[in-house]
């Protein structure tokens, strides 16, 4: 039996499937392993992983990976914007920065409803900024449709379980639009929402302690029965190991009966079911 191919667009792979065909797009094809792993060797899993070099922005640079493919992945999108960061490395002064990066609306690129089939997705903002209107929204739009057309079975978004207060509004509610959209607008696509909260790694580092507090905090919130969650938002959320997630997508894929939003339980329910799997 051939494999099942999986296309997933961002996360430098993060998805290993086993039995299943998998093509990692980003726009550096295969990474800098020292950069996101703890050791510069690649890990013994990426040989089985097809690295593609593709803009998420121009369609026609990766179209022709989603031919033949069962399952799409969108994994592309944005925590800071680049106002943000430019606060937090001290480029940029805090009120300008913050100013602009809590504004209550940005452009994205044209509306990807009304885009031809294979444009590309043009910045709105004047200086080409990648904002949430254009990562977290348009492009998972447009990366949805694209698959549609070519008759991908099922689309994978990888969104959020909900914002933060450090974080600007329109993070989460970009997410929440593209969802909409999509479900709304391509319903032959099943689509899968995959609403995780802060995910982390042991190569990452940086990762564990944040990780540490918000299980801490979210316990609080479990124990309160969840007052904190209207407050806090993905602070107070369960964070869940980066590979839990993947595991989870994969078999979300791989049974018919799983579409909408998953929220963490589900997920990682499903995680489970792959592990069992796993040690058959």
């Amino acid at each position: 039996m051939a494999k099942k191919k999986i296309v997933v667009c961002g996360g430098n792979g993060f998805l290993v499937a086993r039995g299943w065909d998998v093509t990692s797009i980003s726009r550096s094809g295969e990474p800098s392993w020292s950069s996101v792993t703890s050791s510069p060797d690649p890990p013994p899993w990426s040989t089985s992983v097809s690295w593609q070099k593709a803009d998420i922005l121009k369609p026609a640079t990766y179209n022709p990976m989603l031919n033949e493919a069962d399952a799409v992945v969108h994994s592309m999108g944005i925590l800071l914007e680049a106002d943000y960061k430019g606060v937090l490395t001290g480029k940029e002064s805090i009120y300008s920065g913050l100013t602009r990066a809590f504004s209550a609306t940005k452009g994205g690129s044209q509306n990807p409803l009304e885009r031809k089939e294979g444009e590309e997705l043009k910045p709105q903002e004047k200086d080409g900024q990648l904002t949430y209107e254009l990562m977290n929204r348009d492009s998972a739009i447009t990366l949805a449709q694209e698959a549609s057309s070519q008759n991908v079975p099922s689309f994978v978004f990888i969104s959020a379980a909900a914002g933060t207060p450090i974080l600007p509004k329109r993070y989460i509610t970009t997410k929440r639009d593209a969802e909409s959209t999509i479900a709304s607008s391509l319903p032959k696509l099943r689509s899968i929402f995959i609403r995780p909260g802060f995910l982390y790694d042991s190569s990452r580092a940086f990762t564990l302690p944040i990780a540490f507090f918000g299980a801490a905090g979210s316990m609080v919130n479990s124990m309160i029965g969840g007052r904190l969650t209207w407050l806090a938002g993905a602070a107070v959320e369960k964070p869940l190991k980066a590979d839990v997630v993947a595991e989870a997508v994969v078999e979300a894929i791989g049974d018919d009966s799983v579409k909408g939003v998953v929220l963490t339980s589900k997920i990682e329910e499903l995680a489970n079911k792959a592990w069992r799997r796993g040690m058959l």
